[in-house]
């Protein structure tokens, strides 16, 4: 009784912070619930109510959508992200995971330090970036969290910044879902009460993070997304040193 109770609660933080930077559902949940169900379980089961909060984040900053970013750093990363997830079903490269985390703490520490302008590409090379993004995390069945500091370099104001990564993981989620789904689903359906809990969290967690977004100033917007993905590449990496 006392794991679903606290994966409510892992749930509400999760859609709080993925209102506030873009990410943070499957970041949060899918190594939580992979202590109960293992890896590849967990991310197919996180992948519903991932795309149930981001369908309703999207909705909610739909106005703040930015359509260049989307039609080409998006559809790169809805597609590097179906190959990663065709891939991931027989890959569990410990390297990999190793790689991503370093990575996340690398664009982290530069965004947190404000230093992100630093890793700024042109718009017209983002389809690029798209790709890598989608693919490494759909490998690892994180895909939030590169995105997010793949979009530093971006440069986009906050609330476009989240809107666009939300109608991208939209587009992830459609491509990656049905390939998790159709090599999980059982296992997934054994689980269903856990997977409600989980979309009933961060449904919660998206409500809350629409007020945390609108307090945090634009000028350290980067920064705050910066040291979470940050914390986040570090969470990663202390994983693989128990």
């Amino acid at each position: 009784m006392i794991f679903p109770l606290i994966f409510l609660l892992v749930a509400v933080v999760a859609g709080a912070i993925a209102f506030v930077a873009g990410f943070g559902v499957g970041s949060l949940l899918t190594p939580f619930l992979a202590i109960r169900t293992g890896t590849k379980v967990a991310v197919a089961a996180v992948s519903v109510p991932h795309l149930i909060a981001s369908a309703i984040r999207f909705w909610m900053l739909r106005k703040h959508l930015d359509k260049s970013i989307l039609l080409s750093f998006g559809i790169t990363s809805a597609a590097g992200g179906l190959l990663g997830a065709l891939l991931h079903s027989s890959s569990t490269s410990t390297a990999l995971h190793i790689l991503l985390a370093v990575l996340l703490i690398f664009a982290g520490g530069m965004g947190l330090l404000g230093w992100a302008g630093r890793l700024r590409f042109p718009r017209k090379v983002a389809w690029i970036a798209g790709a890598v993004s989608g693919m490494l995390g759909g490998l690892v069945g994180n895909q939030g969290g590169i995105r997010s500091a793949a979009m530093l370099g971006l440069d986009v104001p906050r609330e476009n910044f989240v809107a666009t990564a939300t109608a991208i993981a939209l587009f992830v989620d459609a491509a990656r879902m049905s390939v998790y789904l159709a090599v999980e689903a059982r296992d997934v359906l054994r689980i269903w009460p856990l997977v409600v809990v989980a979309t009933i969290g961060v449904l919660l967690g998206t409500f809350l993070g629409q007020g945390l977004l609108k307090r945090i100033p634009e000028n350290v917007f980067h920064r705050v997304v910066g040291g979470l993905i940050f914390v986040l590449g570090v969470a990663m990496l202390a994983g693989f040193g128990r």
